[in-house]
């Protein structure tokens, strides 16, 4: 596998949070965006921003950004086939998707997915955690192969949003990461406990 590409999934309707842009929330100070970019730039050979409406509101940051090819806000799956996409434009074989609203990802995810997948030869490797006695999986955090988007866009159109049933069908591998390394900001009290947590 050569170094993939990276996507960074901010398409969602933030309903929790009043709407807008997750991502462009302030935190300590900064954007959480730029906090996401400066985990994930370092381990992407070349990075996007998945997002829906102006693409304006993003020009600052200097990156692509990449709407949804299906209609109708159809959820992370939509905005890994816009990665796709992308990376197949780009001539990557594999794009990683990391959340817009979770900040404290690891700093050597893209490492730790595409040894699950080497481990399980796999195509597809999501992150999971084990809290609480139970495992977790953290869909929005996969490496992603290109040559499986077709099958995707077939699945999306077919009505298929829910993450797991797609990558289950396609024996996803799952890295294990330390419980609180995908803290994602959902409300105001999440984005309060985020600032704690910086």
């Amino acid at each position: 596998m050569n170094e993939p590409l990276g996507i960074i999934l901010a398409g969602g309707q933030a309903t929790r949070m009043g709407g807008g842009d997750k991502c462009l929330l302030p935190l300590g100070g900064r954007p959480m965006l730029v906090r996401i970019i400066d985990r994930i730039e370092g381990q992407v050979a070349g990075l996007a921003i998945n997002a829906n409406g102006d693409a304006a509101r993003f020009a600052g940051y200097g990156l692509p950004v990449r709407a949804d090819s299906i209609d109708g806000y159809a959820g992370p799956l939509a905005g890994v086939l816009s990665g796709l996409d992308w990376a197949h434009e780009m001539g990557a074989s594999h794009v990683v998707s990391v959340a817009g609203d979770t900040p404290f990802f690891p700093r050597d995810l893209v490492v730790r997915l595409g040894r699950a997948a080497d481990r399980a030869n796999t195509a597809i490797a999501l992150a999971g955690t084990h809290e609480g006695g139970r495992s977790h999986r953290h869909p929005t955090f996969g490496l992603w192969p290109v040559s499986l988007r077709d099958d995707l866009r077939r699945a999306l159109n077919g009505g298929l949003r829910k993450v797991v049933m797609w990558t289950d069908a396609h024996g996803a591998a799952t890295a294990p990461f330390d419980d609180n390394a995908f803290f994602n900001i959902n409300t105001p009290d999440d984005l309060a406990r985020a600032e704690d947590m910086l």
